[in-house]
């Protein structure tokens, strides 16, 4: 839930990157491998703005979110990525892609909230669709209770053993995952050079490239050997999410992104 190469979509050159898992106090650990895409190249062009709305339609509970530029790991088999997406200011859409991780030949489809869709041969309904996110609701009730059955421990063991942690609807992981994170109201830093932002069950955290001329940045999350989000071209204001925990990005400087925790 909390344990993310075109600019703009997920590359195959992604590596492991969050999910639904983040227990525990993050720390800035230099040691570790860095998750992230590749630093995208500054530019002083601006970025395009995204121009909204922010979210369309309602999130069920007991859906899946899917962060975008990252990938899922769906219950009974396959995933989905949320490559990328689209506002006119008017109405918002989002491309998928089949498959947790990136793949030449996936099958894509634009989907909007409200509607019916197959992923990976399986139903689900497109409950809503924000700029961080898209929620999918299992339409088959042995898929909805896989997604919300309980690990048999909340400790991280890496790799795909943390599917149960990172891809879950299950309260108690994602109790952990959010306590893992600074308090409601504070704020989480993440250093550019400081190496993987890491959580005990299971999510990483890392900041690909922090643009000072354009005033925006490209961070993401990996958890169980998925890149579960990639955030690009963000700006201050935005609202990303880790883990099932909401987060306002309050502020940007050459080396550090700075999200004060507006969720749960």
């Amino acid at each position: 839930m909390l344990r993310p190469a075109s600019k703009y979509g997920i590359a195959g050159a992604i590596t492991a990157l969050l999910a639904l898992t983040g227990c525990g106090s993050s720390s800035d650990d230099a040691t570790g491998g860095d998750p992230s895409p590749a630093p995208a190249t500054a530019t002083a062009q601006a970025a395009a703005k995204d121009k909204g709305p922010e979210c369309v339609g309602e999130a069920t509970a007991g859906g899946l979110h899917v962060l975008r530029g990252g990938g899922y790991r769906l219950p009974g088999g396959g995933g989905v990525q949320y490559d990328t997406a689209t506002a006119d200011g008017t109405t918002r859409t989002a491309s998928l892609r089949d498959g947790a991780s990136y793949a030449d030949g996936q099958k894509k489809q634009t989907v909007r909230a409200g509607q019916q869709i197959t992923v990976s041969g399986h139903a689900y309904k497109v409950s809503q669709v924000c700029s961080y996110r898209v929620v999918l609701a299992p339409q088959d009730a042995k898929d909805k209770a896989a997604a919300a059955a309980a690990p048999k421990s909340l400790e991280s063991k890496g790799g795909e053993a943390d599917n149960g942690l990172c891809f879950s609807t299950n309260p108690s992981v994602l109790a952990a995952a959010a306590k893992g994170f600074p308090a409601k109201g504070s704020t989480l830093s993440v250093l550019r050079n400081g190496g993987v932002t890491r959580f005990p069950t299971g999510l990483s955290i890392t900041v690909s490239y922090v643009d000072t001329k354009t005033h925006t940045a490209g961070f993401g999350a990996n958890c169980a050997a998925i890149p579960v989000a990639m955030y690009k071209d963000v700006r201050v204001g935005d609202t990303v999410e880790f883990a099932g925990v909401l987060f306002k990005v309050s502020g940007l400087a050459e080396g550090v992104v700075r999200m004060t925790r507006t969720g749960a």
